[in-house]
């Protein structure tokens, strides 16, 4: 029967975690809401509840709880009755003296077992609040100050607490439950980086440890929090007279924008200065308008007394310092960015739907018209976007195992909202960045087959002309709203180095691509 169980809660949670992943198509099973007319639609997100079970059912691990003294004699008491009842039902007719001593010698071996379970019971809450003042006294000494504690200091003591609970705990078990001595013994015998993802690994395998019990508890309230917003049909507008949530008009008005967007052409001629004023003056507005998007954001958030970027910023920080605490060994700079990179491994994926579905709501005007640019130009060569022609091949026969140039840099491109680690997908920009070095080679010498090449094929000004072909031929507006979540969340010392550099790159041509629609769009190098 608990096989059984274990299998049923297995195929739920498959079934359940395959709801919660970004891509894909719509879900067929999902929380429904009901609507004003008294229709149904039905929410990609679950209600809070059952994602709060999901991540209790997704943290569990094998281990078997340890009973109380009294749940031991009450188990005790179960076999003693049921050989009572046994022994009964063989006794023959007539066997009344026989039964009333098998019935008191039942009671009074039952009443002994729970006389003795709950004296060992009180035995051990006395030694526990024994232990628990004598590790409260440690975690004071640990964090002993001049003057009174801050809030934030007197939460971090009592998770220290915790923490030297959870040790004491299991110190005095089997060897293979004290896995923290354990680990702390290799990392001294074998200071070695390798480990240092394999120890956070099993650390947030254990669903009893204070570190994973503070994960979730952030993960839920983070999620709690977004719920509200995202499972609604609302969204952030820009309004010119104040910042409103309003729910988006995607029928007239919309049918209307694509029927416009659709007679564009990039050879579009201005034919009227009114026209031409007009078409300025929108473009400068929505200029305006994504300057002020994640404004707008901030803004209603506010109202919330809550922004996601700082409660998560927050959040990471404790559980990394929680996870310092618990071991020292990895107090290193080097370790320490380790650790940083499991943690966030584990705190996005439930909830990066939930966030980008939040920037998406604020970025959808961008999103409109980075979907605009892509049905003018879905067909579009590299040249028609400011690419060198010594950097694509004039001749599609050139090309090798590709139906368009840049093809494996595009395809690279659309694995990004595939994953839900903001530091995966940053390796991806990264990737694509590569891919499209290695292609501008390839094709560079193609076309310059009798000569050498003696420098770089690229540099940054034909880098982002690349850049936003490839980002054109992915056909992705979500790109927009990722790129703004990635540069929100991720860890700032990624944005110092190279992964910063495509990030910033890959902004200025999803920038370049969303104004190829109105006719004025800029070359991507002086965007």
């Amino acid at each position: 029967m608990l096989r059984l169980a274990e299998q049923c809660l297995e195929r739920a949670k498959s079934f359940i975690g395959k709801s919660l992943d970004p891509p894909g198509p719509p879900m067929t099973a999902g929380h429904r809401r009901m609507l004003s007319d008294g229709g149904e639609e039905r929410s990609p997100f679950l209600p809070p509840e059952v994602f709060q079970r999901l991540q209790v059912i997704a943290s569990q691990d094998t281990s078997r709880k340890e009973l109380t003294p009294i749940e031991e004699a009450s188990r005790l008491n179960q076999k003693l009755k049921a050989n009572y009842e046994a022994r009964l039902a063989r006794l023959p007719p007539g066997q009344a003296y026989q039964k009333t001593s098998l019935t008191l010698s039942l009671q009074r071996q039952m009443m002994e077992n729970l006389i003795i379970a709950k004296a060992r019971q009180d035995a051990l809450q006395r030694k526990m609040e024994e232990r628990r003042l004598r590790l409260q006294e440690e975690a004071n000494r640990r964090f002993a100050a001049s003057g009174g504690m801050t809030a934030e200091e007197q939460e971090q003591r009592l998770l220290y607490t915790n923490v030297l609970e959870y040790e004491q705990d299991h110190d005095h078990k089997a060897q293979q439950l004290d896995w923290p001595k354990q680990w702390k013994a290799n990392m001294k015998n074998n200071p070695d980086a390798s480990l240092v993802s394999d120890l956070v690994s099993h650390l947030l395998s254990r669903s009893d440890h204070p570190v994973v019990k503070l994960l979730r508890k952030h993960q839920y309230r983070v999620y709690n929090r977004l719920y509200p917003i995202v499972s609604g049909g609302a969204s952030l507008r820009p309004s010119h007279s104040s910042n409103s949530l309003t729910r988006p008009d995607t029928s007239a008005d919309h049918q209307s924008f694509i029927s416009s967007s659709s007679s564009l052409s990039p050879s579009h001629s201005r034919e009227l200065t009114t026209e031409e004023d007009e078409e300025d003056e929108a473009h400068k507005q929505r200029m305006v308008d994504r300057e002020n998007s994640f404004e707008d954001l901030e803004t209603f958030l506010t109202q919330l007394d809550w922004t996601p970027s700082d409660y998560i910023h927050i959040a990471i920080d404790q559980l990394l310092s929680l996870t310092l605490l618990s071991f020292e060994c990895l107090n290193t700079s080097t370790y320490k960015d380790l650790c940083l990179a499991s943690l966030e491994e584990a705190f996005f994926p439930p909830l990066w739907s939930a966030l980008v579905a939040l920037f998406r709501k604020v970025h959808w005007e961008r999103e409109e018209a980075f979907q605009a640019s892509v049905r003018l130009y879905h067909d579009a060569l590299p040249g028609d976007v400011g690419v060198p022609s010594k950097l694509f091949p004039g001749d599609s026969g050139m090309l090798q195992h590709a139906s368009f140039p840049y093809e494996s840099a595009v395809q690279e491109l659309k694995l990004l909202v595939q994953d839900g680690c903001p530091q995966r997908k940053l390796e991806c920009i990264v990737r694509t960045l590569r891919q499209i070095c290695i292609c501008a080679e390839d094709y560079r010498g193609l076309n310059e087959a009798d000569s050498a090449p003696k420098t770089a094929a690229i540099g940054a000004d034909d880098l982002l002309p690349i850049l936003s072909f490839v980002a054109l031929r992915c056909q992705c507006p979500q790109l927009v709203s990722e790129c703004a979540a990635l540069e929100e969340f991720i860890h700032e010392g990624y944005l110092i180095g190279e992964e910063g550099y495509c990030l910033t790159s890959m902004q200025s041509a999803l920038a370049y691509v969303e104004s190829l629609h109105t006719g004025v769009a800029h070359h991507p190098a002086n965007a």
